[in-house]
Formats: C-alpha cells, sequence, structure tokens
C-alpha cells in the first residue's frame, strides 16, 4: 500500500490550494512537501514588510538570470517565495484576473477548456471581494481589498491621467482593464492575506493531511513510465514516499522544470549533458519562458510628504503606533498604489502596457532602500511579452539553482510597446495636474527622447516584476509539456498544477491566475478521481 493518495511537491501558492481542496471531503490522504520552513515572522503579516522580505535568503530563492547582450551583460534578480504559502508571502499582493482575451488565447493555442468562460468562475470562487459587483466574487477564501490610503499626489496622478483623456476604472478585474484607478490587493483588514491564511491553515486539522516542511524533493520515482513517488531530504535524511494516485508538482514556474529535468524528463540533450538516465523524452520542459519585464521611471517631487520621507526616525514611528492601534497607514502598503491600463495604440483592441505608480523613489531598488528625499515612481510594464526565453538544469545537484535565459527585449513588439509606454508615462506626468508636485525627471531623464535612447534605458536598468511561467506549458502540440487537464504528457500518475503550465502570458500580475488554475486543477482532479 502506497504512503499517499496524492503526494504535492511545493507548498506555494497552488500547493496550499490544492492541501485544502483535495483533503476537504476526508476520502484522500495527502501529504504536502515544502522545502522552505514554517513562516514564522511579523514582516509576513505587515504589508509592507515585503521589502523585508524580498531580500532575505529565508523566504526567498534569490535566483539570477544567467548575463545576458539583450540586458547589457546583466544578471537580473528572479525573486521566488521559500516556505508555506510561497511568493504569497513577499510579493506585492497586487490581485489582476487579466484580459478575458488572455484565456481566449490559452484555448485557441491548445489549452482546451481554458477560455475565459471557463475560468471565471475559478476567479469568483477564490474571491472574497466586498466591493465587487455580480462577476465578482464575495464569498471565496482569498480576502481582497482595494488599497485604502489616499494621498494629495496620487490624486493628482489620476487627475493628470484624466486630463490625458485616459479613462477612470474602478474595477479593473470586472471585465474592463483599461483605465486608471487604486489597485486591489490580497489583505484582510490591513493585514497580508497570504494563501497560508485563506487556505492552509483552515485544512491544517484535518487527519488526512500531513504537511512537512523543510522538505527538499531531489527527485521523482518512476516505474515505467508512471510516476510512483519521489525522494526528499529533510534534516540530513534522505526519505522515499509514493503515492497510489498521483504526484501533483506545484514548485513554480523555475522549479518544476528543473524536477523533471532532475528526474530524467525532458530534452535529452540537457538531461545527459547532467549524467542523468533519460527517462521520458519531452523537449518543451523548461522551454516557453516568459515574465514581465518593467522599467522604474522615477522624478523628484516637491510640495508633498512621500513614503520616502515617511519611513525613517519619528515619521516612521507615528506610522508604526498607527498601523498596531488602527491597521491603517504607510505600513499596509505593498509594490503599487495607482494603477494604470493604457493602450499604446489606437488600433489595439485592449490595452498592452501597465503603470505601477507610488510616490516613493529608491536610491537602491535591489536592497529596497528608499531616497531621503522625496520621489515618485511609475514601474512601466509590456502585458503580454512575445519574446521566450528558457529555465534548464546546468548541474545534477538539485540545491544549485538552473540557468535562466528570460531573452527580454528579443521580440521587436515588446521593445516598441515598452518604449511607448514610458512615452505616454512621461506625458501624464506632464499633464497641468502634476505641475505643482513635480521637480524633475530623474531616471531616464529629459535627455532621453529617440526610440533607441529609451530602449537603451529599458536595457540598462529594466527588472524582472517576478511574474515566470509558461515552462511546462498546456496544450496539444509535441511541445506541450502538459495535455489541458495538466497531466505530463507521456507518464502517468504525475501532473504540474502552477505557473508553469499557462501557455502565454496573463495581462497583469499573475498571483490571481495562479489561484485559478490551482482551483481548476483541483476540480480536475477530484473528477479523474471518480473515473
Amino acid at each position: 500500500m502506497a504512503d499517499y493518495d496524492y503526494i504535492i511537491a511545493g507548498g506555494g501558492t497552488a500547493g496550499c490550494i490544492l492541501a485544502d481542496r483535495l483533503t476537504a471531503s476526508g476520502q484522500y490522504r495527502v501529504l504536502l512537501l515544502e522545502a522552505g520552513r514554517e513562516t514564522r515572522s511579523m514582516w509576513v503579516q505587515i504589508p509592507a514588510g515585503f521589502s523585508k522580505l524580498m531580500t532575505n535568503p529565508r523566504f526567498n530563492w534569490g535566483f539570477q538570470t544567467e548575463p545576458e547582450d539583450n540586458v547589457h551583460g546583466r544578471t537580473i534578480a528572479v525573486p521566488r517565495g521559500k516556505g508555506l504559502g510561497g511568493s504569497t508571502l513577499i510579493n506585492g499582493m497586487i490581485y489582476v484576473r487579466g484580459q478575458s482575451q488572455d484565456y481566449d488565447a490559452w484555448q485557441a493555442a491548445g489549452a482546451q477548456g481554458w477560455g475565459f468562460d471557463e475560468v471565471e468562475p475559478y476567479f469568483r470562487k477564490l474571491e472574497n471581494y466586498a466591493r465587487g459587483e455580480e462577476s465578482r466574487g464575495k464569498n471565496g477564501p482569498m480576502y481582497l481589498e482595494q488599497v485604502a490610503e489616499r494621498f494629495p499626489i496620487a490624486d493628482a496622478f489620476l487627475k493628470a491621467a484624466g486630463e490625458d483623456g485616459q479613462p477612470w476604472n474602478d474595477d479593473y478585474n470586472a471585465g474592463n482593464q483599461e483605465g486608471f484607478g487604486y489597485y486591489q490587493v490580497a489583505q484582510h483588514k490591513g493585514r497580508r492575506w497570504s494563501v497560508v491564511d485563506g487556505y492552509l491553515r483552515p485544512a491544517r486539522h484535518r487527519k488526512n493531511l500531513v504537511i512537512e516542511s523543510g522538505a527538499h524533493i531531489q527527485r521523482l520515482i518512476f516505474d515505467g513510465k508512471r510516476c510512483t513517488g519521489l525522494v526528499y531530504r529533510k534534516d540530513g535524511q534522505e526519505l522515499t514516499v509514493k503515492a497510489s494516485r498521483e504526484i501533483l508538482l506545484c514548485m513554480g514556474a523555475i522549479q518544476t522544470p528543473q524536477l523533471l529535468e532532475l528526474s530524467g524528463v525532458g530534452d535529452p540533450e540537457v538531461i545527459q549533458a547532467q549524467g542523468i538516465p533519460l527517462v521520458h523524452v519531452l523537449k518543451g520542459v523548461g522551454g516557453n519562458y516568459i515574465d514581465h519585464f518593467a522599467t522604474r521611471m522615477n522624478w523628484r517631487v516637491r510640495n508633498t510628504i512621500t513614503l520616502n520621507e515617511m519611513s525613517r526616525g519619528l515619521p516612521l514611528a507615528r506610522q508604526v503606533v498607527r498601523y498596531y492601534l488602527q491597521r491603517k497607514g504607510i505600513l499596509t502598503l505593498g509594490t503599487g498604489l495607482v494603477h494604470g491600463f493604457v493602450k499604446t495604440s489606437e488600433q489595439l483592441q485592449a490595452p498592452d502596457v501597465q503603470y505601477f505608480f507610488v510616490h516613493a523613489s529608491y536610491a537602491n531598488a535591489a536592497n529596497r532602500v528608499l531616497d531621503k528625499e522625496p520621489g515618485m515612481t511609475i514601474g512601466v510594464a509590456q502585458l503580454r511579452p512575445e519574446s521566450r526565453g528558457s529555465i534548464h538544469i546546468k548541474s545534477p545537484h538539485p540545491l544549485d539553482g538552473p540557468a535562466i535565459r528570460p531573452n527580454f527585449l528579443d521580440a521587436a513588439a515588446d521593445r516598441d510597446s515598452l518604449v511607448k509606454g514610458m512615452q505616454i508615462a512621461r506625458r501624464i506626468v506632464g499633464q497641468p495636474a502634476m505641475q505643482r508636485y513635480v521637480s524633475y525627471e530623474m531616471n531616464p531623464g529629459k535627455e532621453v527622447n529617440t526610440f533607441d535612447e529609451w530602449l537603451e534605458f529599458a536595457r540598462n536598468t529594466g527588472q524582472t516584476i517576478y511574474h515566470p511561467i509558461g515552462t511546462c506549458r498546456m496544450g496539444m502540440d509535441d511541445n506541450a509539456v502538459t495535455d489541458p487537464r495538466l497531466r505530463v504528457r507521456g507518464i502517468e500518475g504525475l501532473r504540474v498544477v502552477d505557473a508553469s503550465v499557462m501557455p502565454l502570458m496573463v495581462s497583469g500580475n499573475t498571483q490571481a491566475a495562479v489561484m485559478m488554475v490551482a482551483e481548476k486543477g483541483a476540480d480536475m482532479i477530484l473528477q479523474d478521481a471518480k473515473v
């Protein structure tokens, strides 16, 4: 008899959701394995704590891209959450469904059953958004709130967007994404609301759920073309566990393809180069890597107090007291305050650029150190990149990170959209409503005007905004890794349920789409268990 019915490899966003949904009936024995430890830190619950967690190796795997010519040989940080809850512990909490066209494009690309009409009920199932209209969920496990704090400079930016002809949009998740307003975030009463809060905590008491943290998965076990179990290390010991039904890979777009390749599943050239025995040929493993690439434009500002000054000394002490007494103030803020979804061309049917406005500026963005003088920043990201990269192992050792090659800005459409997005951002800041506040543009600076100059700024300074997807994409063609029911093609007893199955990028932050994939994936697993 096998140890469990299902083994969930990875206790991040998708893994926590599966752990809840698969154990709810009490019928199945489930093991949840997570390499990170239990998440006991005050910074997890405090929304602004993301800046502390993002640079902490206890909570972040700390992956880096390989140097690439497209970004002038730079390596770029790719943070990934480490610990139960995964990236919902350290991300900016921004909740974006994306556009209906995104999911219809998935279906057109071979992901049958994943069009918007099929996935929309799962968004409603997971949402608990009190402000929403009928199209939004109000009773789901994930509390969502609109950013509550209001600041004069943010209101002025929204007014400037209107002066530029951009529409107001109070709920970009209600069907029409275009426009400006305040972001929606995964919070409840001023605290971060992770999948641990929404899904795992209610399930932990169940006798049919076993949770092992500090368990680093080494490889999968196969009996011919069936995956029967896996090997993991914990506290210096190597342990083997088996599942009678399925192994469910929920390790994310970086580590799921890594585990498959370490286990002998993937492109023979990649696997055999590391001396690993080949189990099953799936050349698409680790390909189709897509991520959002963003630039940060910032300005020195005046006639207002920004987060730069409010986050140090006596002003910060006042904010700490306010947060603990009222759950309000700047400690409730994440990575975005005001959103903008814009079309860079009138010919487009839907927005192709996303803005993240916040009245703060970094002296050192990599270390999350704010300027001492007042500033504001607009992050600019192209929504649906066409550039494709890869993630492949470069060592047979599980603790060695894979080679991450995003190939940012390879596609001309990506370059065009990003440059136009930055130009529109500058134009909005130049509107009358902002003139009381703006002193001068720091980055890229007024001397940058031509297309090539804007592009050079992007190549020199752009970063990922932490949305890797696609490396085990679903579809029906020979290069698809998973089928539309998320089963690894050609292998029995093995499924992938995480961001790696997404065939195309969604228009915005990816955590909402990952949660939807997990909800729909759980339904598929339970349906197939009855066959």
